[in-house]
């Protein structure tokens, strides 16, 4: 097992990885900007290095310093977390350059994957369902643009193949409007990502946003961990995740999940990652593989009791990982939701400090969170500061036992999303389980 691992990120996820390392005896080192001196696991880490000012682009994402933080710590390798630069190739393969391991897969399989072009020749060749699409890059002939539109069948969506995050993608529903989106998408892609490749796909126009987690090793062992569903989103950003997804066949989770494990094993991929679809009318859609860690993580955990980040940690030794697809039971339901320091109605952040605290608690509850009472949550960085997860033997519990747990919570000085959680909750369309990637925005008249 390693023996010093360096945490290369902040918040909830630097105090999750710490805690798999504590337990499995790994000494760790918490890098930090000078605005997070007083995050938890800063305070609890064995050492601490200071990697630059409070903006992202002088600390979490200033890659000297991070690789400098591990030599003069003397540690091993470097978790990336999630966001920052979990995905970035250049950061994986100077840390690997340098002497060090990180934890992730190679900076080849991040590169292939993290071009959405890339990754979607990849998977049809692995055999994992796709969206109709361009098969490629769209150039500039506008008649054969037309042509492949019309083969996809309007309305089309164009896409930044460097893009993410809801950047970089337009929708087209008539053909006098393509080769100005195309243009469109074109700029944005370059002004944003310096990289103008755009491809085309068909939009569906009510899908379920479905994943798949998987985990695989260095000794040609890969396996999938059911799937969860992240449809609920505002703005391309998920606010409530479960696992499994409901009406998700054991034949149909079968069916993709053997999928994806092959596909990993196809591409090399060590480590954790997720196979992201758009899921329409009994039919899953590849759009894009993160290779990293996600968010909601700890839902898988709760329905198939494998630790995520322990496995991360074991395959970066060099170990296989601890499970097989046989151990793997899907057991009960759980639920996610991200508390966000944002007004519930604006979306706004709101910074500040927390003035008083009470978490809530009883059984199948998690909370996952580096806050405390006294914490000041600073204005630089993502506005979430915990995730609350709640477990059932059924779907029906573990929503009604995340709604107590809501309405045990206390967070004083800072407005949160709390409120629209409860809103969403309590909907009659989402405890009946299966709505689509645009509902949460219709509901709240965003659309």
């Amino acid at each position: 097992m390693l023996e010093k691992v360096v945490i290369a990120n902040r918040g909830e996820i630097a105090l999750r990885i710490l805690r798999a390392c504590k337990e499995l005896g790994i000494k760790t080192v918490a890098v930090h900007s000078t605005a997070d001196r007083e995050l938890k696991h800063v305070l609890l880490a064995d050492e601490t290095v200071c990697i630059g000012p409070a903006p992202s682009t002088k600390s979490y994402l200033n890659i000297p310093a991070i690789i400098a933080a591990a030599e003069v710590t003397g540690a091993e390798a470097i978790h990336p977390g999630y966001g920052f630069l979990s995905e970035n190739a250049n950061f994986a393969e100077q840390v690997e350059m340098s002497g060090f391991t990180f934890i992730g897969p190679t900076a080849d399989v991040i590169r292939l994957m993290g071009d959405k072009v890339s990754a979607i020749n990849a998977m049809k060749k692995a055999g994992v369902p796709c969206v109709p699409g361009s098969d490629g890059p769209v150039g500039t002939d506008v008649e054969k643009n037309k042509e492949i539109a019309k083969r996809i069948g309007y309305p089309v969506i164009i896409k930044a193949s460097g893009g993410g995050g809801g950047r970089g993608m337009r929708v087209v529903h008539d053909e006098k409007d393509l080769e100005a989106s195309i243009a469109m998408t074109k700029a944005e892609a370059k002004a944003a990502f310096n990289n103008d490749m755009v491809y085309m796909e068909k939009y569906l126009e009510n899908p379920r946003h479905i994943e798949i987690q998987v985990l695989a090793d260095t000794h040609g062992n890969a396996v999938y961990l059911a799937e969860r569903d992240c449809s609920m989103q505002r703005r391309h950003q998920k606010v409530v995740e479960e696992a499994p997804a409901p009406g998700i066949t054991d034949e149909l989770r079968k069916f993709i999940g053997e999928r994806c494990a092959k596909a990993c094993i196809e591409i090399g991929y060590r480590g954790a990652g997720t196979f992201e679809f758009l899921y329409e009318n009994g039919e899953f859609y590849f759009i894009e593989m993160n290779t990293r860690l996600q968010v909601e993580h700890p839902v898988t955990e709760m329905i198939t009791g494998v630790d995520l980040v322990k496995e991360q940690l074991r395959v970066a030794a060099g170990l296989p990982i601890s499970v097989k697809q046989e151990d793997i039971k899907v057991r009960g339901h759980a639920m996610e939701c991200r508390i966000n320091a944002e007004d519930a109605s604006t979306f706004l952040p709101s910074p500040g400090k927390i003035t008083r605290l009470h978490v809530p608690g009883g059984l199948g509850v998690r909370w996952d969170s580096h806050i405390y009472a006294g914490y000041s949550v600073p204005p630089h960085y993502d506005s979430m500061i915990a995730k609350l997860i709640t477990y059932g033997e059924t779907r029906e519990i573990a929503i009604n036992r995340m709604q107590n747990a809501l309405s045990e919570m206390i967070i004083d000085g800072i407005k949160t999303n709390m409120p629209l959680h409860q809103q969403i909750l309590s909907d009659e369309n989402f405890r009946e389980g299966g709505t689509n990637i645009h509902y949460l925005e219709k509901k709240l008249g965003l659309k």
